[in-house]
């Protein structure tokens, strides 16, 4: 069974088996705040930041889930929850990155003629792609089942800087804008704010993974280390805050294009 929900910080819809809002009737849908909408009151910017969460309900009469592959079971903590370990988990991410626990594992993948273990074990603290992965509510719990090459990293500690990238991530603390180009004016003498500037895309290589695997198994060194200063795609990887309060990112090899010096 599937669920749908619609949140936001006063209005809630929820319907059952709701794969989109097209052909919606007036009288199915209700909000908190302002009970049954009439017909032609529901415009596009009616549902301007307002979030959908999809997740498969597991009946109650199974009691356990085996991922198959590579593939990863990871029980989703919310922001400022405490692992087993006492941990928290970050909550100044800027687009609030995914996080929690690993329940469970597959049984690996086949590279070439080799078959490699996941490089991720049960109870592992992890960060994952913001969209990766299906969704799934099981034992009471959400739960997110997704490939091993979705999970950014292992996060053992509350602070981002901290990360462990797996495979070909590569953590990178981003540059800080000079005075000059905070203050930047349009050519019309506007003055820019943070919010309409484009972000930066320079920024120091923090961690590497081990590297993508070659056709025996074995891990490819990145072609970047620690210290290296880099240039990379501007809509790349996952935004963080870190708690010395600047900003870092986590995005694959592959997505940088140029060492600077």
């Amino acid at each position: 069974m599937a669920t749908s929900q619609l949140t936001a910080p006063s209005v809630t819809v929820s319907a059952r088996n709701l794969a989109s809002f097209e052909g919606l009737r007036h009288s199915s849908v209700k909000f908190a705040s302002f009970g049954t909408l009439k017909p032609g009151t529901l415009t596009h910017r009616s549902f301007k930041g307002l979030v959908v969460k999809a997740a498969t309900v597991v009946a109650p009469k199974y009691t356990s889930i085996r991922p198959l592959g590579d593939r990863v079971l990871v029980r989703i903590k919310e922001a400022g929850e405490k692992t087993e370990g006492g941990i928290f988990l970050p909550t100044t991410a800027q687009s609030n990155p995914q996080g929690g626990e690993v329940v469970a594992v597959g049984e690996g993948k086949t590279v070439g003629k080799t078959k490699v273990e996941c490089s991720v074990q049960s109870g592992a603290q992890v960060i994952y792609s913001k969209y990766a992965g299906t969704e799934i509510e099981f034992n009471g719990a959400n739960h997110l089942l997704l490939k091993e090459d979705d999970i950014v990293g292992i996060l053992e500690s509350d602070d981002i800087k901290d990360l462990k990238p797996l495979n070909e991530r590569v953590l990178i603390k981003v540059c800080l804008l000079s005075k000059s180009v905070s203050e930047e004016k349009t050519a019309g003498g506007l003055l820019l704010t943070q919010t309409t500037k484009e972000k930066p895309s320079i920024g120091t290589v923090i961690a590497v993974g081990p590297g993508t695997l070659d056709d025996e198994g074995n891990a490819k060194p990145l072609s970047v280390a620690p210290g290296n200063t880099v240039l990379y795609s501007k809509y790349a990887g996952n935004d963080f805050k870190g708690n010395d309060g600047r900003d870092y990112i986590a995005l694959r090899a592959s997505e940088i294009m140029a060492a600077v010096s």
